[in-house]
C-alpha cells in the first residue's frame, strides 16, 4: 500500500471523498485496462493493494490525465454529455458490490444514483422468450412495482427489455446494468429505451470506454457476462423468468448464490425438461409460482 493510502486511512471518510479527483481516478481505471486486462486480474491487483485507489495502483499521473481526457472525448462523441462515476474507497460506492467474486473498482452512471439504495430485484431471462414467458415477466414486474421495488435488468433483447418496458408502463422505477460503455447501445433497437432510463432513472456500466472503442465485437462481448455479476450484487434478489441450458442468465444465477443473494426460479422453468433448474434448486435457489412466493423472503420496503 502506498503512503498516500495509509494517510487516507486516518482521515474521516467524508474528507477522503473530497480529496479524490473522480476525473483522475476514471483516467487511471481506463489506463489499467489499456493493456487488455480482465476484471479478475484487476480484482487480484487491488486485493494485493488494499485501500489503494486506481491512481495509486497505476502510479502514472500523466497517463491517468491522458486517458481521462480521451474517455471524456469518446463519451461526448457518443452523445453522453453528463455522467458520473463511483469509486471504491470514496463517496457513494455501494459496499454490497464487494460481495462480487471480482468486484469492480469504478462504475460509470447516468441518472439517479440513489436508486441503488432502493429495494430492488433483478428480472432476467432469455433473449428469445416464449409468449407465455413474456406474459409471466410482465405480471411479475407489475407486482414488483406495486410493492414499491425497483426492477433491475440488463437491457438485452427479450426478457430484459420486457422487464424495463413494463416497469416504465407501470409507473415504476428501473435500473439498467449494461454490458457496453455509456453511449453505446445493444441491441440497437433499445436506444430510445436506454436513453429514457438514463434520463428518468439509472443506467450503470463498468465497461472501460477507451479499450472498448478500439476492440471488435468478439472481444467486447466478454463484458456482458461480467455485468451480470454486478447486477446481482446491486440487488436483493434475482428471479429467472425463462432460460435455456446455455443462457447467459445462468451466470447471474451462479453469482447470486455465491454472493448470498436470493435466487428465485419461476415454476414454469421446471416444466420444460431442462436440467439447470433442478441443479440450482439443489444449490439453494427457491422455486416460486409468482411474486407472492417471493415476497416473504425479500427485505420489506421502507414506508415513504
Amino acid at each position: 500500500m502506498s503512503q498516500t493510502a495509509l494517510a487516507l486511512d486516518r482521515l474521516p471518510h467524508s474528507v477522503v471523498a473530497q480529496l479524490i479527483s473522480p476525473l483522475v481516478e476514471m483516467g487511471a481505471y481506463e489506463a489499467l485496462w489499456a493493456g487488455g486486462t480482465s476484471f479478475k486480474k484487476l480484482a487480484d491487483l487491488f486485493r494485493a493493494h488494499p485501500g489503494a485507489l486506481p491512481s495509486e495502483v497505476l502510479g502514472n499521473p500523466s497517463a491517468a490525465q491522458e486517458m481521462a481526457q480521451k474517455a471524456v472525448e469518446l463519451f461526448q462523441q457518443r452523445g453522453v454529455k453528463r455522467f458520473g462515476v463511483r469509486i471504491h474507497q470514496a463517496g457513494e460506492y455501494p459496499a454490497k458490490l464487494r460481495d462480487a467474486r471480482f468486484p469492480v473498482e469504478l462504475l460509470y452512471f447516468q441518472g439517479w444514483w440513489n436508486l441503488t439504495e432502493s429495494p430492488s430485484v433483478a428480472v432476467v431471462g432469455t433473449r428469445k422468450p416464449s409468449p407465455n414467458g413474456i406474459r409471466r415477466a410482465q405480471r411479475l414486474v407489475r407486482e414488483l412495482v406495486d410493492d414499491d421495488r425497483t426492477v433491475v435488468s440488463g437491457l438485452a433483447a427479450g426478457i430484459d427489455t420486457v422487464a424495463h418496458a413494463t416497469a416504465l408502463q407501470a409507473k415504476g422505477r428501473t435500473i439498467a446494468v449494461i454490458g457496453t460503455p455509456l453511449g453505446w447501445v445493444y441491441p440497437a433497437e433499445n436506444r430510445e429505451l436506454q436513453e429514457r432510463i438514463a434520463r428518468e432513472f439509472l443506467v450503470v456500466s463498468q465497461v472501460p470506454v477507451c479499450i472498448y472503442s478500439t476492440r471488435g465485437p468478439k472481444w467486447n462481448r466478454l463484458f456482458f457476462p461480467e455485468r451480470n455479476l454486478t447486477m446481482s450484487a446491486l440487488t436483493d434478489a434475482t428471479v429467472i423468468v425463462e432460460a435455456g441450458e446455455t443462457s447467459g442468465t445462468l451466470i447471474q444465477a451462479r453469482a447470486a448464490l455465491h454472493q448470498g443473494r436470493k435466487l428465485f426460479v419461476l415454476d414454469s422453468c421446471f416444466e420444460r425438461g431442462l436440467k439447470w433448474p433442478e441443479r440450482f434448486l439443489e444449490q439453494g435457489a427457491v422455486r416460486v409460482k409468482g411474486y407472492e412466493d417471493m415476497r416473504a423472503a425479500l427485505p420489506t420496503p421502507a414506508v415513504a
